[in-house]
């Protein structure tokens, strides 16, 4: 999910895997896989930034799962 600012400056948050076209007419116009479009203030390199971030936060939450010690005591992580 990311959050991006509509043209009226209201904030949404966008499931980033809906995301079938993003256009630059000069307004950045992002298309889902639904048809719905929503009219955007941050460029198309912007949302791409933010996705590419997005999925690498994801992958560095998988890529180091908490030991069995952390999980049957939380007070040792860290320890």
């Amino acid at each position: 999910m990311i959050k991006l600012t509509r043209r009226d400056k209201q904030e949404i948050i966008l499931n980033s895997d809906l995301i079938e076209t993003i256009e630059e007419t000069p307004d950045t116009v992002i298309t889902l896989t639904t048809g719905r479009r929503h009219l955007v203030c941050e460029s198309a390199a912007q949302i791409i930034l933010k996705i590419t971030e997005f999925k690498a936060s994801i992958l560095r939450m998988g890529a180091s799962p908490p030991s069995a010690t952390e999980i049957s005591d939380p007070g040792a992580a860290g320890h």
